[in-house]
């Protein structure tokens, strides 16, 4: 097996190139295995493996540095740069990252995980080294559809300022999440079309290096009509009139192809792009053939690619499903996505109502100002993003929704833990980003119920709204999330609801007892309520009467209706799952103190970036477990 023979970059390139497509091959069955069985990035990684070998075999890393953009098309790098006997642990607790990260290898610069930030990062370790007087090329790898970011352009307009001799190797495949839209997709793929105009140049150029001394007036000549030729045919060239150089499109599977212009290119002076021409998906038909489902996949069937199904709804259904609903009801209801409809559960609505869907590329921050502007028609946009992209868009959300009290609603999915894709992807910071803004009403469904009703409270409320939920299964529903919606207020759960044999408490003869002597509520955000019950039921075995406040409502919150239910109790656990550090229960918290209630404690994420795991596995290394929970719960009540 030759992969395994491969240690470093300098063990690639002692590869014969005649055993490359073997290579390739064994490159490809091994992702497809790995990803198979831990889920993972598949087809971005397999349209890769042909282009991952020319870098490597042509530039020197870590001398020279390979910034792979949001970097979930790494794992063939990973393989070249010494990680290979551990590949089998990628994306699972403590092992493989499933990005670049600079704690596992000098081979990663960046910790990289969103999208459009390689060209930045390149060009400015780019200028560090040049005023360090340090050599080694820099490369910058990005897909077309990160270059929709606002970020990437931007740093184009400055690297052609600068005129260093930046790489930016453009992955062109027509996908990002889901199929790439807009002007700059159909602005490359007219660019492919000029194909042969880098046919004729190659053969223009191979033609001058034959020629002798004696005809160095003819070489001139064929120079000069080369440059005529470009200048002629790629006249409206983008990337030209920003100042870089331009070569490309090439076949991103041909491994000898690249590795030529890749050796042309280290020796040009200022920035170049070279357009390189990829299949999503490569080697594996059922990731060719459905790109956007296999683009970040779990677990799933290798011989055809079926993924497991199971019996429970996903908050990201059930969000699907009521846009549908409520779309047929209003026709002022509008949906907005950034690159991501199908992880968002928006594509069941832009097949419904094409007209009122709008996926504006990887631009999160034109989607919050896009949706401001057709509220102020009169429309109702609803923006789902992930909850970790919607950092993003701070700004937006303050000065063109919040300031002018717009009818936005923004629904984050991925709030919370994030399971799998590690620090970069947690959806951890929203509510102590978002919740103070003024003007701003958030909100934290609890089950598949609780999202439908508050997100129908949203698009009639004329408010500025953020909806926030985690990326899990719904939890069985309860009776009192079906009630209606009282704004400000959060639902209470008695044990009876969610624990009906617990709740009682017989004697050894099967008679009824006297009440529990010890009563804990918890106060939580509804991303936490499946762990809460579990708690919850630990405690009732323990003989502590637990019930539960859901706080459907993070701003604004009714503490007259919680006192309510905090009165009595012997103690009150807070449980977020957003860091604790301006969070909604340290506000909470601080109100009870002032009705001299102290019996409290504070149960949420650290505030520090955490890694990948399943969701059991964060929350065990989080204490956000049941038992943790449950064991908070005791020590407070019997003041340990």
């Amino acid at each position: 097996m030759l992969l395994s023979r491969i240690n470093s970059p300098e063990d690639l390139k002692k590869i014969p190139r005649k055993q490359l497509p073997q290579l390739a091959e064994e490159i490809r069955r091994k992702i497809i295995d790995v990803v198979g069985k831990n889920g993972g990035h598949l087809a971005s990684n397999l349209g890769v493996v042909e282009l991952t070998i020319a870098l490597h075999r042509v530039f020197n890393s870590p001398e020279d540095a390979l910034i792979f953009d949001v970097s979930h098309q790494c794992y063939v790098h990973k393989m070249f740069t010494g990680r290979f006997n551990r590949f089998e642990t990628l994306r699972k607790h403590e092992g493989l990252s499933g990005f670049t990260r600079r704690t596992e290898s000098p081979h990663d610069f960046f910790d990289n995980g969103h999208s459009s930030t390689s060209i930045s990062q390149g060009l400015g370790l780019l200028t560090a080294w040049e005023l360090n007087h340090k050599d080694g090329k820099v490369v910058a790898v990005i897909g077309d559809g990160a270059l929709t970011g606002g970020l990437a352009l931007e740093a184009m307009n400055h690297a052609g300022q600068l005129q260093k001799n930046l790489i930016v190797v453009l992955n062109d495949n027509q996908m990002s999440i889901s199929e790439n839209t807009g002007a700059v997709s159909k602005y490359l793929s007219k660019l492919t079309m000029s194909h042969w105009y880098q046919s004729v140049r190659h053969l223009i150029d191979r033609t001058v290096s034959l020629l002798p001394n004696s005809s160095r007036h003819l070489g001139k000549f064929l120079y000069r009509f080369k440059r005529a030729m470009k200048g002629l045919l790629l006249s409206n060239n983008f990337f030209t009139d920003l100042g870089f150089e331009y070569v490309g499109p090439l076949d991103g599977h041909n491994i000898r192809e690249m590795e030529k212009v890749f050796e042309d290119v280290k020796k040009l002076k200022g920035p170049v792009v070279v357009h390189v021409v990829t299949k999503k998906g490569k080697g594996y038909s059922p990731a060719e053939n459905d790109p956007a489902t296999f683009h970040g996949i779990g677990p799933f069937l290798i011989s055809d690619g079926k993924v497991e199904h199971f019996d429970t709804t996903s908050f990201t259904e059930s969000f699907s499903r009521k846009m549908i609903e409520l779309g047929e009801k209003n026709p002022k209801i509008a949906a907005i996505t950034a690159a991501m409809a199908k992880g968002t559960g928006l594509d069941s609505f832009a097949r419904r109502f094409p007209d009122r869907f709008f996926d504006v590329g990887i631009a999160e921050e034109h989607a919050v100002t896009f949706a401001a502007g057709l509220a102020a028609g009169g429309m109702i946009p609803v923006v789902a993003v992930y909850s970790t992209f919607i950092q993003r868009s701070v700004d937006q959300i303050i000065h063109d929704v919040a300031l002018s009290s717009f009818p936005v609603v923004l629904c984050l999915d991925r709030a919370g833990i994030v399971p799998s894709d590690g620090e970069t992807h947690q959806g951890m910071f929203d509510i102590s980003l978002l919740s103070h803004i003024p003007n701003i009403t958030m909100l934290s469904p609890a089950t598949a119920c609780d999202l439908g009703l508050c997100l129908e409270w949203a698009v009639n409320s004329n408010k500025s709204v953020v909806l926030r939920y985690p990326k899990s299964a719904c939890p069985t529903e309860l009776k009192p999330f079906e009630e209606k919606i009282e704004e400000g207020r959060g639902v209470f759960v008695s044990c009876e609801e969610f624990a009906p044999g617990l709740s009682l408490k017989f004697d050894n003869s099967g008679e009824l007892k006297k009440k529990r002597s010890k009563k804990v509520l918890f106060v939580c955000t509804g991303g936490m309520l499946s762990e809460v019950i579990q708690a919850a039921r630990i405690l009732m075995i323990e003989d502590i009467q637990a019930d539960i406040y859901s706080l459907r409502f993070l701003t604004g919150i009714d503490i007259d209706h919680l006192w309510s239910y905090v009165q009595g109790t012997d103690a009150v656990i807070f449980v977020e799952d957003g860091i604790i550090s301006g969070g909604v229960s340290e506000n909470l918290q601080k109100k009870l103190r002032e009705l001299n209630y102290d019996r409290t404690s504070i149960k949420a994420l650290p505030a520090h970036f955490i890694s990948q795991g399943s969701r059991a596995e964060i929350c065990m290394d989080t204490g956000l477990d049941p038992r943790s929970l449950a064991e908070e719960a005791v020590r407070v009540v019997l003041k340990k």
